[in-house]
């Protein structure tokens, strides 16, 4: 008979807010358990070691202005940050030519220009309006709902290359295409993040600093305080609720009971357990229209940053339609002597090149690199590139996104606790949902429900 393990809560998902839930709870005196699937923990937040021992992420990696917890977490974890290098000129590529700009948006023609500026206000202008919270009670709701981006860039611009910048904009926030995106659910994330000039931005935006050692590093050193709370290697494979508490059966045999659940992983991965009674349909349902986007992140490491010697920033945008890597950064970590170029491979472009070899998108993308920064990109002293959507345990990155009809008919049950189950994660967060911020305040959220539970159980 197999022997069952009691808690007080059971968190899934050891990922950012799996595991600051988890620190929460037993800060306030609760028995904890941490199931995680994986054998490492960090979700969505992965180092990788280069052959010199430099470090990079590989997954999420930065924070800004307003993600105030995750600045306080980290200095209580004596971890330091640094700005994203932003000197010298940025680079856009189009129609086989390198033009050198400054500032935010990319130097066009005077046409074209006019047609990206006054589509980047128009659509921040009708972010403004959107209360986070509930976005499907605003009064143009059903409407935007009923549309996807690319419809709306359709109707905004005349200017073909104008809708390309746009579109490859869409595409580095949310790595799905504008076809598959809708409209509301766009207006929600900018203003859940403050704005969509916010998310583009490096200096004041989403893109300002970076963590010393990697994001990964926080997950590590909340791991280090709950070495007798986390269990790797468990994937759940069934909870098993009714009003008393839950029941949770690993892959590999190991139960566990508590009076409460928190899940803390992503909407495509809830879907992979069964429940017991299922899930309300309108739960399910949601967790349907809520895929990941599909993006690949490739970072080349070079002796030096060779690029900031001709005054450029690492940043560029191309559009043309031959290239696989639309945006670049330099990734370079402050106090290393080797340059790092990251680019992201995203939407369609992920789900046509995670299918080739490694050799082959290696060579593909340095090759980008080239076009961007010179034939010196193309000899890296090492590369790595992580496809998000072929990791077992995660499907997809950088968040879930709703598409046409899914905040209307099911956005008020984005976090709605069922019984004794609450649910944390990025997803769940109305404010800085997709980024470790709302990863922090959607856990605080979820611990509060189960401690308030518990209380009122005491009263």
């Amino acid at each position: 008979m197999t022997k069952v393990k009691k808690a007080d809560v059971i968190v899934i998902g050891a990922g950012l807010s799996g595991l600051h839930a988890a620190s929460l709870l037993k800060r306030n005196g609760k028995r904890v358990v941490l199931l995680e699937a994986r054998d490492r923990v960090g979700g969505r937040s992965l180092n990788h070691q280069f052959a010199n021992g430099d470090l990079v992420d590989v997954g999420g990696q930065w924070i800004g202005p307003g993600h105030d917890q995750m600045y306080e977490l980290l200095k209580q974890h004596q971890l330091k940050t640094y700005p994203l290098y932003d000197g010298g000129k940025n680079l856009i590529y189009l129609r086989q030519k390198i033009t050198e700009y400054s500032g935010t948006i990319p130097k066009l023609n005077i046409a074209q220009t006019l047609q990206l500026g006054w589509m980047l206000w128009r659509f921040d202008k009708l972010v403004s309006g959107i209360n986070p919270a509930a976005p499907y009670e605003h009064a143009q709701a059903s409407k935007w709902d009923s549309m996807t981006v690319q419809t709306w860039i359709n109707r905004n611009s005349i200017s073909e290359t104008a809708r390309k910048a746009f579109t490859i904009v869409i595409k580095a926030v949310f790595t799905v295409e504008p076809k598959e995106l809708s409209m509301l659910h766009a207006l929600f994330y900018a203003k859940s993040n403050c704005s969509l000039d916010y998310l583009i931005s490096v200096n004041g935006g989403a893109q300002q600093d970076r963590i010393h050692g990697g994001s990964q590093g926080l997950c590590l050193a909340l791991a280090k305080q709950l070495s007798e709370e986390l269990e790797l290697n468990h994937p759940v494979t069934l909870v098993e609720h009714d009003q008393d508490g839950v029941t949770v059966t690993c892959k590999n045999g190991a139960v566990y009971s508590a009076a409460h659940l928190i899940s803390a992983i992503p909407p495509n991965r809830l879907l992979r357990i069964d429940f017991d009674p299922i899930m309300p349909s309108t739960k399910d349902q949601m967790w349907q229209r809520m895929p990941a986007g599909s993006c690949i992140k490739c970072v080349a490491q070079y002796e030096t940053p060779f690029w900031r010697d001709k005054g450029l920033s690492g940043q560029s945008i191309g559009l043309d339609d031959d290239l696989l890597v639309n945006v670049t950064f330099d990734n370079t970590e402050k106090g290393k002597t080797s340059g790092l170029l990251m680019g992201f491979i995203e939407g369609d472009s992920a789900r046509y090149w995670g299918q080739k070899s490694d050799a082959d998108r290696k060579q593909a993308v340095l090759s980008v690199f080239a076009k961007y920064f010179g034939q010196q990109a193309l000899t890296p002293i090492d590369y790595v590139d992580k496809d998000w959507s072929s990791e077992e345990w995660t499907r997809g990155c950088y968040a879930a996104s709703f598409g046409v009809g899914g905040w209307t008919e099911f956005g008020r049950h984005l976090a709605t606790p069922i019984g004794r189950i609450h649910f944390a994660g990025t997803e769940t967060a109305s404010d800085w949902y997709g980024y470790f911020e709302g990863a922090l305040q959607a856990a605080e959220r979820a611990v509060n429900e189960v401690l308030e539970l518990i209380k009122k159980r005491r009263g």
